[in-house]
């Protein structure tokens, strides 16, 4: 072995953390120049407590289109999708300060440079698209449809993931795929026939612009996952709090500009908590918890562990739907849920 080798195998032993494929063929050495290997994080509370995590994450997101829909009056959202981001990205910058400020430090806070800030901005935009346009899809399809809908967001973070991280898909994971992509085919296809005038939370259906809106909800979606899980495992010794205080700091600027702005341009005031009711501070409070577990998992676990979460609130947010707005399923909704389980089978068991 060459002292090279001696010296990596030396380096990777002392930095037992880091994914690094350790095997000496000469395919595994072209593969550990190409890949981007991230650190493997380790949990940070009690299992039991992380799996109760997950739980209660998998009800939050289930839930979320449900409270939207309950939030309807007439058809319409009473209240600015963007009022709602921003608040939630207020709420959740605060209880990230907080929860740093409980840390014990062993060395003294200093600034970071704006060349470590900045990529957290990338992330925020996409999170502030894609919140701002997961609020409006509502209104273009039901609950049911939106969260089976949502599961292609597997498909693009598998793609992405292969893209940026060189992370490899198997040929089943491929498979997997296929068939969420043939699951959203058929649920699309059904929900199309739908008559417009039987366009409600209790009738599966969804629009054509629904359609366009959730394949570009699901694209940049993936991509903010995997953008984010490579930040911040890229500092994996840096506190989480610090990480999401800097996304949150951009998700506030952004989003309260666009609220701002909207306001001159209503001409109706600066109300920020116009049109609220009971169910939208529950979506804030919900989507503010969701996004710090959201944001644990990509730091301690990984993406996979963050489509299994929404893969599993398909579940809920169906079971919802019938119990709150008595939805009939249609046969095309019925292939792609069972389309989409037999996908998530096989792409999680690798």
């Amino acid at each position: 072995m060459s002292k090279d080798r001696e010296l990596t195998n030396v380096l990777i032993s002392k930095v037992p953390d880091i994914d690094v494929d350790a095997r000496t063929d000469n395919s595994s050495d072209m593969s550990s120049k190409t890949s981007v290997h991230l650190v493997e994080g380790t949990k940070p509370v009690h299992p039991v407590l992380w799996n109760l995590m997950i739980i209660a994450g998998v009800m939050i997101y289930g839930s979320y289109t449900i409270l939207i829909h309950l939030c309807e009056v007439d058809g319409k959202l009473p209240f600015s999708s963007a009022s709602t981001v921003f608040v939630t990205e207020v709420m959740k910058l605060i209880i990230s300060i907080t929860l740093y400020n409980t840390e014990t430090h062993t060395e003294k806070f200093s600034i970071p440079t704006w060349r470590f800030i900045a990529p957290f901005a990338v992330p925020a935009i996409l999170y502030c698209m894609t919140n701002n346009l997961g609020v409006h899809i509502q209104l273009q399809m039901d609950p049911a449809t939106y969260q089976v809908l949502s599961n292609l967001k597997i498909l693009s973070t598998g793609l992405l993931y292969r893209i940026i991280i060189k992370r490899p898909v198997s040929g089943i994971q491929w498979v997997a795929l296929g068939m969420l992509a043939a699951a959203g085919a058929c649920n699309g296809y059904g929900g199309l026939m739908s008559k417009p005038g039987e366009m409600s939370a209790s009738v599966i259906h969804i629009t054509v612009l629904g359609l366009c809106m959730i394949l570009v909800y699901s694209f940049l979606s993936g991509l903010a996952g995997v953008y984010s899980e490579y930040i911040l495992k890229g500092k994996y010794e840096m506190s989480i709090h610090i990480q999401n205080s800097l996304l949150y700091i951009f998700g506030v600027i952004l989003n309260g500009s666009i609220w701002f702005f909207g306001c001159l341009h209503d001409g109706e005031g600066f109300n920020l908590f116009k049109g609220y009711s009971i169910y939208t501070w529950m979506v804030v409070i919900f989507q503010a918890v969701i996004g710090l577990i959201m944001s644990g998992i990509m730091k301690h676990a990984s993406n996979i562990t963050r489509l299994f979460l929404i893969s599993c609130a398909m579940l809920v947010a169906t079971a919802l739907s019938v119990i709150v707005f008595h939805l009939q399923l249609n046969v095309y909704f019925c292939v792609a849920f069972v389309l989409v389980a037999i996908a998530l089978f096989l792409y999680h068991r690798n």
